[in-house]
């Protein structure tokens, strides 16, 4: 799956994204809408994390789905 799978299903793999940051809220994952670099700074923000571990960890979840 690529981003543009994941930007197209973004509602099915929502409830996803939620499961593994629980912080984010409905409204911020559903502004992301699926494009990386939303959700990257989401995590980095909401977690306290670098850019380059909030990308780390966005990849690696993106790898799992």
């Amino acid at each position: 799956m690529n981003w543009d799978e994941i930007k197209g299903n973004w509602k099915e793999l929502k409830g996803k994204a939620r499961e593994k940051w629980g912080e984010l809220t409905d409204d911020e994952l559903a502004q992301a809408e699926g494009h990386r670099e939303q959700l990257v700074g989401l995590v980095q923000q909401k977690y306290g994390k670098t850019k380059e571990a909030a990308e780390k960890e966005v990849d690696d979840w993106f790898d799992k789905v």
